[in-house]
């Protein structure tokens, strides 16, 4: 039986989804086929690499990728992890299942770098919390 795939959608594919897409990866393991893209791709954010690297996850090889590719493959999940993603992606042809996540933008945060950093922490841990609860089912 072939892993659960899994494709995590957000704008920019820069933060929210690209962590994740690591965090499904380094918690799920194999027994998920984790994926994210964007509506538009433009870079992985450094503060959520460092945020990510914080807790023992590299993000910094993934790259942000737009969500075309994936259009006419098979999910058995498609979230969308920002309220703009939801909004303009609210039909995916082949999931299985479609569910929203609305997460704040981090790369919105104010203030200096740690207090940025901050915000990609609390995002990270809301995720994290997310994927145990609904994917993992711990």
């Amino acid at each position: 039986m072939a892993a659960p795939r899994v494709l995590f959608l957000c704008t920019h594919n820069s933060a929210r989804s690209q962590m994740a897409e690591g965090l499904l990866r380094h918690l799920g393991g194999e027994r998920f086929d984790a994926h994210s893209a964007g509506t538009e791709a433009t870079q992985v954010r450094p503060l959520a690499i460092t945020a990510m690297t914080e807790i023992g996850i590299d993000i910094s090889t993934q790259a942000s990728k737009t969500l075309d590719p994936y259009v006419e493959q098979r999910f058995d999940d498609v979230i969308t992890v920002c309220d703009d993603a939801n909004e303009t992606c609210p039909f995916f042809p082949n999931a299985v299942h479609r569910v929203h996540w609305s997460l704040p933008d981090p790369s919105k945060a104010a203030g200096t770098e740690a207090q940025q950093l901050a915000v990609y922490r609390k995002v990270r841990d809301d995720l994290r919390t997310r994927i145990e609860s609904e994917l993992l089912g711990s």
